[in-house]
């Protein structure tokens, strides 16, 4: 019992420390605490069509030739694959609902869509091996607030705009982007080389990305909602 509660405790505690810190980004209109925890667990059973997707999905890596094969598994099979669950689960059920009101939210909500997938992670990684939940903090699950994060910005920004072909390409934006980081990132790392440091230089340019994002969102929704700027 005391494993699994030591599993559980080391996969969770990333996931918590982050989704506190995007909300007390948005604390001037904070969002409700039981719809955020909700978001997280939306994240959480995405995890489960992505695995099966994945299977499948990565089949055709067993006729592709070097570097062919990681390019595929990095773009397609982590994140076009993964991108896409959380992509499903914000639009569906998120976006629609009626306290996501700013563009603020969207980063928050896709923050916690991406930490709840990101905690599946970490248990299925963690009970093969306890030492990939301290690597996976500093790397892994960041990286997906990150990526998913700027997904949501742009899923903000959509929601307000009023014209449907405008927001339909900020919609695709979104997703793009998260993607493209998702799969520069995994792509560093499966070449299991010195090229693979280039996956922390992506995380930290997702991770400046993301939070200038949230200072630009934030702007937005003061000027929307007539207050005065944050700090």
């Amino acid at each position: 019992m005391s494993e699994i509660m030591t599993l559980v405790a080391g996969s969770a505690l990333p996931i918590i420390v982050i989704i506190a810190w995007f909300y007390r980004l948005d604390r001037a209109r904070p969002e409700p605490v039981g719809l955020i925890g909700r978001s997280v667990l939306f994240g959480f059973l995405a995890a489960v069509p992505a695995i099966l997707l994945e299977f499948v999905v990565d089949l055709p890596t067993a006729v592709l030739p070097f570097p062919f094969s990681i390019v595929w598994t990095a773009f397609i099979t982590a994140a076009l694959v993964e991108e896409g669950v959380k992509y499903f689960f914000l639009k569906r059920y998120l976006v629609t609902n009626r306290h996501f009101d700013e563009v603020m939210d969207g980063i928050l909500y896709a923050v916690c869509v991406s930490l709840g997938f990101a905690f599946a992670e970490n248990i299925l990684y963690g009970l093969a091996d306890r030492g990939a939940l301290l690597l996976r903090a500093f790397t892994a699950v960041p990286m997906h607030a990150a990526a998913t994060g700027i997904m949501g910005y742009w899923m903000g920004l959509a929601k307000r705009e009023s014209h449907p072909a405008r927001a339909a390409a900020m919609y695709r934006k979104g997703f793009m982007t998260a993607v493209l980081i998702h799969g520069l990132y995994d792509l560093f790392l499966f070449t299991a080389s010195f090229l693979a440091l280039g996956a922390v230089v992506i995380l930290l340019i997702a991770i400046a990305k993301v939070l200038g994002l949230a200072r630009q969102a934030r702007l937005i929704d003061d000027m929307d909602s007539g207050s005065g700027t944050r700090d």
